[in-house]
């Protein structure tokens, strides 16, 4: 598993919120380590859950030892909230928060170069390593504890895959929504960097869509640097070019970023696409079972 594990210690931010509260929660339920939350003015109090509240990530950092934060601050506030998180030095931060401005995810993206902290979003449904503790909105019961790592650009269809994985008992290792905007803070690449190197996971469903070109580069990267074996789909073969489907990064402009390219460029680095995505859990079980 990579990213969230048994040492994991979680701070939420926003977690007075509707939002942060409910998750909060589930993540409780389903066993992950909440050790803080953060809501400025409102330090000292604790949530119903007992989990304490302060009024800063380095309060939280510094008091319980944080070490990973998850965002559900509301998209004006949100780039602050991540930049809080980069000063006090966590490991990880995990942004849910759909709708920031790009420009201001922009600034973050500069402001993070050569910071420590590692970050996954924002828009997306968090980060799950079956077992050990899930960390956003994904709904834990689906999951199985095992040895395919999941990466998606999609919320939904990280769910529909990973349920087909555990419908034929193929257990995950750690599944990743990266999120579908088009500045992000984990791409492909970085994430298949880390599964090459876990010895928990043997295989990876990588889920793309159109817009950008982040599937080109990871087939390429893919091609070069990674052994294990690849699932991949790519959702919006049917999208007409210039407009946008669903995900602010999801637009085909100046003739790149087409499905047909993507699912090209794949299939030359050697990696088995799945034409439907009702098909990733049964390509994935014929792959292992070779």
């Amino acid at each position: 598993m990579i990213l969230v594990n048994n040492d994991t210690k979680l701070v939420v931010q926003g977690i007075t919120g509707s939002e942060g509260s409910f998750h909060t929660a589930q993540m409780l339920e389903y066993g992950t380590q909440v050790v803080a939350g953060v809501t400025p003015g409102k330090g000292g109090q604790s949530t119903e859950n007992g989990v304490p509240i302060f009024n800063t990530v380095q309060e939280a950092k510094d008091k319980v030892l944080a070490n990973t934060s998850v965002i559900f601050v509301p998209p004006p506030f949100a780039a602050d909230a991540i930049m809080e998180a980069v000063d006090a030095e966590l490991d990880l931060v995990i942004c849910i928060t759909e709708g920031i401005p790009t420009a201001d995810m922009v600034k973050v993206h500069a402001y993070m170069a050569g910071k420590k902290t590692r970050m996954v979003g924002p828009n997306c449904p968090g980060v799950i390593s079956p077992g050990a503790g899930k960390i956003g909105i994904m709904p834990g019961f689906i999951h199985q504890e095992g040895k395919v790592g999941v990466i998606s650009r999609s919320g939904t269809l990280t769910y529909e895959a990973v349920h087909q994985l555990s419908s034929r008992n193929i257990g995950q290792s750690t599944c990743i929504g990266i999120g579908g905007d088009p500045i992000i803070g984990s791409n492909f690449i970085d994430l298949l960097k880390l599964f090459k190197e876990d010895e928990g996971t043997d295989a990876v469903v990588m889920i793309g869509e159109i817009g950008g070109t982040a599937e080109e580069e990871a087939a390429e990267w893919a091609q070069k640097n990674f052994t294990k074996p690849i699932v991949a789909f790519i959702a919006g073969t049917t999208a007409p070019p210039g407009r946008r489907m669903g995900h602010a990064g999801a637009i085909i402009s100046g003739g790149k970023g087409t499905a047909s390219d993507k699912i090209a460029a794949l299939k030359a680095a050697g990696i088995a696409v799945s034409e439907s995505p009702a098909g990733i859990g049964e390509l994935m079980e014929e792959i292992l079972n070779k």
